[in-house]
């Protein structure tokens, strides 16, 4: 918990970018450009998730390679992992950029949304390299048992994203495009501050000149890894992309009020996907010190503290719903008001849901089967898509479909990796 908790602060403050702009965007643009805004947040989610996704994968052979105590592995994965992450980053950049209108046609976004969303998204694209340094560094830091200094740069840079939107907007009259230079802004602060960190403050593992030379069989290890990782973040989000589209085709309303509510999920649930994040290097670094016993009690207080935690925020996000989406918009937006506390309210209840996939997702990566993350995403997500398809078209459920498909995915997801948790230790004692 104590590891966790600098982790679940530090991803809070991250969501504080987008949070920040679609707050004063809401408030002082006007809906249109709220929705533009809240999509954006869907295809950055989306982008970004496959960088992020192999971070978090090299970050588990950085976590297994410490718990084994071996520096000289440590610093090849190191170097290995850089090699492998750092061009896809720059190649994403680049097809996301010349993409970008494709990209809005397929989410079937609303004439008069597209100006909105396109000078939205053109600034925040600068940013992805951004994305790449701060996710890199900071699951090496939290590898080695460091996770406060990550979240001291994200605060400041969430601060200064804040100070810059207000200046921006209000001062400047940049309208969206204001709202996206200050995230960029701050995301290069965070990026570039959590590189010069790790090289200043923990010199032993700086890679010299000749230290570690390149192997093959190196990067295809830490490629498998790192790529199963990305695969299951960028499945997931995909899948939340496919939705985006879907609740798109309902108009502005409906944008805007899902916008607000996936803000809401963001900070309701981002708690447990920190805690499983965390709970995924204490399972790493015990595997890799091959102490089975620790990693069983580990699992017992995190399905505890997880279910606590869920359970509690689900009855204030049910109680509170209308006003917080009223945070997001003005008084007079009834409708939107209306359709977003719905959503809160349907989805909202079975946050538990969420919470223990997240302790299922950093289990399996951090034992070294990435793949059955990337099979219960494909659980969720895949049963989440189809059923918002399905239901929505029901006439008498319409948007509500989509709401009910999102907890019924969790659970499917989340019984699907109890029962193969179940099979491998019922082998484990077999054998």
């Amino acid at each position: 918990m104590a590891f966790a908790l600098p982790m679940i602060a530090g991803n809070i403050l991250q969501q504080c970018y987008n949070i920040a702009d679609t707050l004063i965007v809401g408030r002082w643009l006007g809906r249109d450009a709220l929705a533009a805004v809240g999509s954006s947040f869907s295809l950055m989610t989306f982008i970004t998730s496959i960088i992020l996704g192999l971070c978090m994968g090299s970050g588990v052979a950085f976590s297994i390679s410490y718990g084994e105590g071996d520096v000289h592995k440590l610093k090849s994965d190191i170097l290995h992992s850089f090699i492998l992450i750092f061009p896809a980053a720059l190649l994403i950049n680049v097809v996301a950029v010349l993409g970008l209108d494709p990209i809005m046609t397929l989410l079937r976004v609303p004439d008069e949304v597209v100006p909105y969303m396109r000078e939205y998204l053109q600034v925040i694209f600068v940013g992805i390299i951004a994305t790449f340094l701060y996710n890199y560094f900071a699951s090496l830091l939290r590898a080695v048992g460091n996770s406060v200094a990550p979240l001291i740069f994200l605060g400041v840079s969430a601060l200064l994203n804040v100070g810059l939107d207000l200046l921006f907007i209000l001062a400047f009259d940049m309208g969206v495009g204001g709202a996206a230079w200050a995230t960029v802004i701050a995301q290069y602060v965070s990026g570039i501050g959590a590189a010069v960190y790790t090289l200043a403050a923990f010199p032993e593992y700086r890679i010299s000149r000749g230290e570690t030379t390149f192997d093959s069989a190196k990067l295809k290890g830490i490629a498998g890894l790192s790529f199963m990782t990305s695969v299951q973040q960028s499945v997931m989000n995909f899948g939340i992309l496919m939705v985006q589209g879907l609740v798109n085709s309902f108009g502005a309303v409906i944008m805007a009020a899902f916008a607000a509510g996936v803000k809401i999920d963001s900070f309701a649930y981002m708690p447990v996907q920190d805690f499983g994040n965390a709970f995924s290097t204490f399972i790493a670094q015990n595997y890799g010190a091959g102490k089975t016993e620790r990693i069983k009690k580990g699992i017992r207080g995190a399905v505890i503290c997880v279910s606590v935690f869920c359970v509690a925020v689900s009855a204030l996000i049910f109680v509170l719903a209308p006003m917080l989406i009223g945070i997001f918009v003005e008084p007079t937006e009834t409708e939107i008001i209306a359709e977003g506390a719905r959503y809160l309210r349907v989805e909202g209840v079975l946050y538990i849901g969420i919470g223990i996939l997240f302790l299922l997702y950093g289990y399996y990566r951090a034992v070294k089967r990435p793949g059955m993350s990337v099979i219960l995403t494909v659980c969720s997500l895949g049963t989440r898509v189809a059923l918002a398809y399905i239901l929505s078209a029901i006439p008498s459920l319409g948007v509500v479909g989509i709401w009910v498909s999102v907890p019924i995915g969790w659970a499917f997801a989340d019984i699907v990796g109890a029962v193969y948790y179940r099979y491998l230790s019922r082998r484990e004692r077999t054998l």
